[in-house]
C-alpha cells in the first residue's frame, strides 16, 4: 500500500479515526516513542499490528485511553493505588497492568488474561483517541526486534507500504517506552519495564521492587505480561556491545584497543582520546533516554559492523537506558 506521512490537522485525525474504525493501523505520536495504532477491541485490526511489525503473537500490546472510564470499560479489579498513580502520572509514560475485561480480546492483550494500560501526554494522539472513541493498540512502531522510531522518519524507514499513514508529531520527548508496572498481593509496586518515571518517583506512594528481568536475560519459555522484556529487542544490524568502564580513559583505552573498520564509540560525549569514530548520545540520562534509539539507528546507516556503547548510570531514567541497552546488545557486556 502507499504510506502517507502528514503534519496532524483536525481533518489529519479524522482520516487516521476512519481507517482505525475500518480495522486498519496508523502511525502515531506519543511522548515516548511512535507507535502503531489500532482499535484495542477489534481483534483483525491487533492482528494487523503484529503483522506489520512481524510480532510475535505472545507479546502483549499496550492499549491507550483518553479517559478513566475507557480504562474501567477494559479492566478489572482496579486497585485504589492505580487511581492515585493515573493522578499523579497521567496523562505521562506509566503503564498500569490489570486483570482485564472481556471487551479486550485475548489477540490484544498476547493471550494473556491481563491488559496493560496508559494514557499517552501527547495532545494529538489523546484527540484521535476521543474521536475513535475506544481504546487503541499501539506498541511502537517499528519492525520487531529493531530500535524503537522517535520521529516520523524512523516510522517510515519501517512501515513503508506496511501502514496507510503516519501522523508526523515531531521527535518524541522522552525516547524510551513507558515504564511499565503491576501491583503485588502486598499493596506494592512491581516495576517490569523502567522508564522516566522512575523507581525513585513511584517510591512516594507504595513500595517498589524491580522485577528480576529488568536487567537479567529472561527466560524464552517464560510467559511475560509486560512488552519489551524479550531477550533481543531494540536491536540495529550492528554488534551493540556495552562497556562499563570505571572512567573515560579506561573506555577510551579499550576501545582504541578494539579499533578496526566498520567499529565505532557510542560516547557520552565528553570522553578525549578516542581513535575510532565516535557517536555521542548524551551526559545525561534523560539525554541519553531521548537520543538512544536514534543512535543505535544512525549506526546502521553509517553500516557499522560493531559499536561499543559507554555504559549508562543504572538508577533513576539510567535504568530505563540500560535495560534497553542491554536487549539491544542481547547482554553483551564487557567490564574494563
Amino acid at each position: 500500500m502507499t504510506t502517507e506521512v502528514k503534519k496532524p490537522s483536525h481533518e489529519v485525525l479524522k482520516q487516521a479515526a476512519e481507517i482505525i474504525m475500518q480495522s486498519g493501523v496508523v502511525g502515531v505520536p506519543t511522548e515516548t516513542v511512535y507507535g502503531l495504532a489500532a482499535n484495542a477491541y477489534d481483534e483483525k485490526a491487533c492482528a494487523a499490528i503484529f503483522a506489520a511489525k512481524g510480532r510475535p503473537q505472545d507479546n502483549p500490546l499496550i492499549i491507550h485511553i483518553s479517559d478513566l472510564e475507557m480504562l474501567e470499560r477494559s479492566a478489572r479489579d482496579i486497585p485504589p493505588l492505580a487511581y492515585t498513580l493515573a493522578e499523579h502520572f497521567w496523562s505521562g509514560p506509566l503503564t498500569m497492568i490489570f486483570k482485564k475485561k472481556d471487551i479486550v480480546p485475548y489477540t490484544t492483550s498476547g493471550g494473556l488474561d491481563t491488559v496493560a494500560v496508559r494514557m499517552p501526554d501527547n495532545e494529538d494522539t489523546l484527540n484521535l483517541i476521543k474521536l475513535c472513541g475506544v481504546p487503541l493498540a499501539a506498541p511502537s512502531a517499528n519492525l520487531s526486534g529493531s530500535p524503537s522510531p522517535t520521529s516520523a522518519d524512523h516510522v517510515f524507514e519501517d512501515m513503508n507500504g506496511r501502514i496507510p499513514l503516519i501522523i508526523d508529531g515531531g521527535e518524541c520527548k522522552a525516547g524510551v517506552e513507558s515504564t511499565v508496572v503491576c501491583f503485588t498481593e502486598d499493596g506494592g509496586i512491581k516495576i517490569l519495564r523502567p522508564g522516566v518515571i522512575t523507581a525513585e518517583q513511584l517510591s512516594r506512594f507504595a513500595d517498589v521492587v524491580t522485577d528480576k528481568n529488568v536487567f537479567l536475560k529472561p527466560d524464552e519459555r517464560e510467559k511475560v505480561i509486560s512488552p519489551g522484556v524479550k531477550y533481543k529487542h531494540y536491536s540495529p544490524k550492528a554488534e551493540i556491545i556495552i562497556v562499563e568502564a570505571e572512567n573515560e580513559n579506561s573506555f577510551a583505552s579499550f576501545v582504541n584497543q578494539n579499533k578496526d573498520n566498520g567499529v565505532y564509540a557510542v560516547t557520552f560525549g565528553n570522553e578525549s582520546g578516542i581513535e575510532l569514530p565516535a557517536i555521542p548520545y548524551g551526559e545525561s540520562a534523560e539525554e541519553q533516554a531521548h537520543n538512544l534509539f536514534a543512535v543505535l539507528r544512525q549506526t546502521d546507516e553509517l553500516g557499522a559492523k560493531r559499536a561499543y556503547v559507554r555504559c549508562p548510570e543504572k538508577q533513576g531514567v539510567g535504568a530505563a537506558v540500560y535495560n534497553r541497552l542491554l536487549r539491544a546488545a542481547a547482554f553483551r557486556v564487557i567490564k574494563v
